[in-house]
């Protein structure tokens, strides 16, 4: 019989877990993550039966908008992202309740008008007065936002919960990261700060949890003494995409390593938590990036790899090398791909090399985990033809989310010939319902309190000091960058990386 239990629309849906009553404050609330990602997932949440009865949205930008406008422009953005239809009478009832404060975020005559749209709002809305702060705006501004709701007395209530859901990147390196979490611990308590990291919120990423710590097969195994190595990748076909004034300030080890290769990394080399708890998960996580070896000046150089895309052909299209990027120095130094060997030294990963890279303008968009296990210890099947391959597990985030099992059976016949397939599990067919946006999910859950898929403070930092140490090393270094052709898998140097080690890059299919 089956007993999967999966959520269902209209209505409540089977975890009865319901926010309280509360307002949502958007800083940014016109710019590009509130209209792909904010309205849609709020949208969706209502749909689904998750929202509470009484609640409301008060955007604050610069942008010149008023309630109406600001309404339809809300309602385009749920109309184009939305994984759901509009419903014209959810959305008429929602959108009563959005309300607009135009403003500069430095300025103090914004915090009072909000002070005053919140008093409005929460005099219409008795029940509604705890408090959900989101900043969706540059990370310039995140301190001053900070300030300016701790001077205006808008950080706390004695009687109602108030939070503030910080988007990445959260600081530049370890001493920025660290000055950001003392600016924002001087008004808001650290189980008041929610800072985001969408790749939590995605399901495959929650599944792997679940996949080691709800089934009994595999968590034997996790360990030094079955798994050979393991390759984290997270490759994207897409380019600078309008991005380039932004990117060429961070580059890929801040992009993408720092935050999210991170937090993939963690979860699969975490120990098992002592309860479904946000500091429980959250202990072993972070005592994953402290137990990471650090790295030397050499362990740099001869350890990481990091390139620039040049001209070439994606998709049969032609596409332009980094420097020729517009709003792209001709003299960048930044990094579009980033290959790295890490150690782990404790009892379970003694030994167990972990190999990331990541890179823009590469094959093709795919975020997967390769767990490769270690070849048998005497193969007495005799091979004529090819030799066995190892057992590996992978482990897709995206697109094609799911996970595939390799190992070998006998090919059908008179002699004892062995041949690799392939075991599947994908979510498309296993679950029939469409799972939820990542944005959704970490919405609902700072709605809740439960700070279970956020960083914490010193996971944050631990990240930072591993990175900053590379960063510091590439600062200094003198000489050309490698490059690799736009559409490939990345730069020789890379492969020459993962070889000096006696492995090779996976090729996902």
């Amino acid at each position: 019989m089956d007993h999967t239990v999966v959520r269902s629309a209209p209505g409540s849906p089977p975890d009865r877990r319901h926010p309280e009553p509360f307002v949502m404050i958007i800083f940014g609330a016109a710019g590009d993550l509130s209209h792909r990602k904010l309205f849609p997932a709020l949208y969706n949440l209502i749909v689904d039966g998750w929202m509470p009865d009484k609640f409301a949205v008060i955007g604050l930008a610069r942008q010149k908008n008023d309630d109406t406008s600001f309404r339809r422009l809300a309602r385009e953005s749920a109309a184009e992202f939305s994984r759901r239809l509009i419903d014209e009478a959810l959305w008429e009832k929602f959108e009563q309740n959005i309300h607009y404060v135009e403003g500069d975020f430095s300025d103090p005559k914004a915090y009072d008008r909000l002070r005053t749209a919140l008093a409005t709002v929460e005099a219409a809305m008795p029940q509604a007065k705890n408090r959900l702060f989101y900043l969706a705006t540059p990370p310039s501004f995140y301190p001053i936002i900070a300030e300016q709701l701790g001077q205006h007395g808008l950080n706390k209530s004695a009687d109602h919960w108030v939070r503030i859901v910080v988007e990445k990147p959260f600081g530049r390196d370890l001493s920025s990261a660290q000055a950001l979490n003392q600016k924002l611990h001087e008004v808001f308590d650290e189980s008041q700060i929610f800072r985001i990291d969408h790749y939590l919120g995605k399901e495959t990423v929650q599944n792997i949890l679940v996949f080691r710590f709800a089934n009994g097969i595999f968590e034997p195994l996790w360990n030094r003494q079955y798994i050979d190595h393991v390759q984290i990748t997270v490759a994207e076909s897409l380019g600078m995409e309008g991005r380039g004034t932004y990117y060429d300030s961070a580059g890929a080890l801040r992009d993408m390593v720092q935050n999210h290769m991170m937090q993939l990394l963690c979860l699969i080399a975490m120990e098992p938590p002592i309860a479904n708890e946000a500091d429980a998960v959250r202990d072993e996580k972070v005592k994953v990036l402290r137990a990471i070896h650090p790295f030397s000046t050499r362990d740099i150089t001869e350890n990481t790899v990091r390139a620039q895309y040049e001209a070439g052909t994606i998709k049969e299209e032609s596409v332009v090398g980094y420097l020729d990027e517009p709003d792209i120095s001709s003299d960048s130094r930044t990094e579009t791909y980033v290959a790295l060997k890490l150690a782990i030294d404790n009892w379970r990963w003694a030994g167990v090399p972990f190999f990331l890279r990541t890179g823009k303008h590469l094959a093709k968009r795919v975020t997967e985990i390769a767990i490769q296990f270690k070849q048998v210890p005497h193969p007495f099947f005799s091979q004529t033809d090819t030799p066995l391959e190892p057992n590996l597990l992978i482990l897709k985030i995206q697109p094609d989310e799911g996970i595939s099992l390799r190992f070998g059976a006998k090919v059908p016949g008179t002699g004892m010939r062995v041949s690799t397939v392939n075991m599947e599990f994908l979510y498309d067919t296993s679950f029939k319902d469409a799972a939820p946006e990542a944005y959704e999910r970490l919405l609902f859950d700072a709605m809740l309190g439960d700070s279970t898929l956020f960083t914490r403070k010193d996971e944050v930092e631990a990240a930072w000091e591993l990175v900053t140490s590379i960063l510091n090393v590439w600062g200094r270094a003198r000489g050309p960058i490698a490059t690799y052709p736009a559409g490939s898998w990345g730069p020789v140097e890379a492969d020459q990386l993962i070889r000096g080690y006696g492995f090779a890059w996976r090729r996902p299919s």
